[in-house]
């Protein structure tokens, strides 16, 4: 884009029918955060914030949007819409503690700028990873269709950010279940420094939208009254019929993507160019011109609003910097939860381990009648191991939901589903496929609660395992990939009465938890199991086997190969069922280890990085003076997962568990 350009041409501004209130109003909304940012530039030069994103230039589409918005209605916004939290009147002393780390912000100093939420003001800040607040976005409007609240929920999007595939994914399941969300995309003309003409090939935004079947629009974005007019009006629409609307507005970045990056990368007859469509020098202009604001006028608002900064300022500066202790970041990881403890009638059935999940999670679903399901054929299929088999029947296709194939999208609108109180399963058909959601779990859900007190109640199904020849793809057990992630609970039952009252315990906990469900053991494990509703508390082992001559570790379907030896070998063992993973059972793992002297961890992952390797470590850390023999730890070989049965065999580590109970033995 040079200056040749016909896009880039005088803003013409259209009063229709708007008072001259709503004009003045419009302008000082649209000068606040200008005058804020101006204040924050030079406090960054004097090191006093850390970082900032400006959005000097696109002021217009901030405010307009909001303005066009109800106070009930959600705003995902980017780092550039320090708009959207003026125009919801956030004080801005709170603001302004956020940026500089302090007690008064939204975080409490672990998270910067604009990366935090607030239930009060209904926004939900950014994370940097820019492409899943739009899944987010579809969450929260599935619940506000599900509660039957007519409203808008309005997401922000960068140029560059419609490249990543969370952009296309989201816009395809809003689309699918005609959610009303309006998708508003800030074409600025770079993402960082590479140009929109290196970023895609189609002409316009707005032209993705044509193959998710989505209504589209382009809107100068430096004409406030064009954007808040066209956004009042469509938002009206799609509160009465809902449906998803890509928004692209054209507009440009007058500064660095940050301040440190500069601008030396954009031509400058380009700058001058958009210089010359200020928003707000244009928009002022026009009052003038139009006799609505007089010089008093705009000398009183700009000097009630720096008022207003300098008075904020003093009181973000006066407060003391953010202290802590150990115990308490240590608190605020998880949300403390007080799950009421049920306990199981006499009444039992002889179940598979499929049959006990299946019918735990339809009690489930009976006892919290807000309670969602998503995933992939689980509706009128019943799912590819026909867990929610007959579900559809009951509950419906609002509450089992099947959902394309987009597992990062449907992760990101069950975490939206939760901000609006709304707790959902997600079935993945293979724990393998957790990789396509891997972000929102990692950088959503794990770091919600400690980040801005919003918890994530989301719990994820994850059928896993080996032994049936299901090949690299479908096969692994990755439970290590979320034990190491601070948020994150972790559960891999091993037997049908364990994963029913543990199921029930992971769908009450407000935190997210990866529920492991091993595919060997579905349909080959039988037990007694209550016919009623139970809880199992997390983080509490089960000794399945008591000896004393030595503690062997396991979880999921180890326990049964460590079980089958020991019953076989008539060995005295601690066989200690792990049950859940995080939170940890450390107390009767060493307790057992005190009394027996030598230890076994079990495990069907690769032993390198695994949950075994920590198992150990704490092992050593506390209790070596009663160890009579090394830790010795049992895993498959460091190859993925092969297909052919006797290549599995040999994957598999089951052939070495007697010897290595003879080596500690003889140690």
């Amino acid at each position: 884009m040079r200056s040749k350009d016909k896009s880039i041409r005088p803003i013409l501004f259209d009063k229709r029918d708007f008072t001259n209130e709503q004009l003045i109003n419009l302008y000082k909304l649209m000068l606040k955060p200008r005058m804020i940012e101006e204040k924050m530039l030079i406090l960054l030069r004097q090191g006093k914030i850390s970082k900032w994103f400006s959005g000097i230039g696109q002021e217009a589409i901030a405010i307009g949007v909001s303005a066009a918005l109800r106070n009930d209605e959600y705003i995902l916004p980017m780092h550039r819409n320090l708009g959207v939290f003026t125009s919801r009147n956030i004080p801005l002393h709170r603001l302004f503690s956020q940026w500089q780390g302090k007690k008064s912000g939204f975080t409490n100093g672990r998270d910067r700028s604009f990366h935090f939420g607030s239930q009060e003001y209904k926004i939900v800040g950014m994370i940097s990873h820019l492409g899943p607040q739009l899944g987010v976005a579809n969450g929260i409007a599935l619940a506000d269709l599900l509660k039957k609240q007519k409203r808008v929920t309005t997401v922000f999007c960068g140029d560059g950010g419609t490249s990543e595939g969370d952009f296309h994914e989201a816009l395809n399941v809003a689309a699918v279940w005609s959610l009303p969300v309006l998708f508003c995309i800030e074409n600025n003309g770079y993402g960082l420094s590479t140009p929109s003409s290196e970023q895609f090939k189609c002409e316009n935004i707005a032209d993705k939208g044509i193959g998710y079947g989505i209504e589209s629009h382009i809107i100068e974005g430096n004409n406030i009254l064009d954007v808040f007019y066209k956004v009042n009006k469509l938002a009206k629409k799609i509160r009465k019929k809902p449906k998803p609307i890509l928004l692209e507005f054209k507009t440009f970045r007058m500064r660095g993507h940050e301040e440190a990056s500069g601008t030396k990368y954009v031509p400058q007859d380009l700058l001058d160019n958009w210089g010359r469509k200020d928003p707000i020098e244009n928009f002022h202009n026009f009052l003038r011109q139009e006799e609505i604001l007089t010089i008093a006028q705009d000398v009183l608002i700009k000097e009630t609003i720096i008022h207003e900064i300098n008075e904020h300022l003093k009181i973000a500066f006066a407060e003391d910097d953010i202290s802590s202790t150990i115990e308490d970041e240590l608190r605020d990881v998880y949300k403390p939860i007080n799950v009421i403890e049920f306990i199981p009638n006499n009444k039992c059935e002889k179940i598979r381990l499929i049959d006990s999940i299946s019918l735990g999670l339809k009690q489930c679903m009976q006892h919290n009648n807000e309670l969602i399901i998503m995933g992939q054929d689980i509706a009128e299929y019943g799912g590819v191991f026909k867990v929610t088999d007959g579900f559809l029947e009951e509950f419906g296709k609002q509450r089992v939901r099947n959902t394309p194939i987009c597992e990062s999208s449907i992760i990101e609108a069950a975490y939206g589903l939760s901000i609006k109180g709304i707790k959902s399963v997600v079935e993945l058909q293979f724990s393998d496929f957790i990789t396509s959601g891997f972000n929102p779990v990692i950088n959503l859900l794990a770091k919600s609660f400690y980040r801005w007190k919003q918890p994530a109640d989301i719990v994820l199904r994850m059928p896993c395992g080996a032994g049936v020849g299901a090949g690299p793809f479908h096969s692994q057990t990755n439970e290590a990939w979320f034990t190491k992630t601070p948020g994150l609970k972790v559960v891999f039952p091993a037997f049908p009465y364990d994963a029913k009252g543990l199921l029930a315990t992971a769908i009450e906990d407000e935190n997210p938890v990866l529920f492991f469900e091993h595919k060997l053991l579905y349909r080959t494990i039988y037990q007694d199991v209550p016919t009623d509703y139970y809880t199992i508390p997390l983080g509490k082992a089960s000794i399945v086997n008591k000896g004393k001559d030595i503690t062997i570790i396991a979880y999921g379907v180890a326990v049964h190969w460590a079980l089958e030896v020991v019953k076989d070998k008539h060995i005295s063992a601690d066989v200690i069922d792990l049950r859940t993973l995080q939170p940890l059972d450390t107390d009767s793992i060493f307790k057992s280890v005190r009394k027996t002297g030598k230890v076994l961890i079990i495990q069907e992952d690769t032993l390198f990085g695994s949950i075994s390797s920590d198992i150990s470590a704490l092992i050593s850390e506390n209790c070596f003076q009663f160890l009579d023999a090394p830790i010795k730890r049992i895993g498959s070989i460091e190859t993925p997962i092969p297909f052919a049965k006797n290549l599995e065999n040999i994957y598999l580590p089951t052939d070495n568990i007697y010897s290595e109970i003879m080596y500690l033995f003889n140690y």
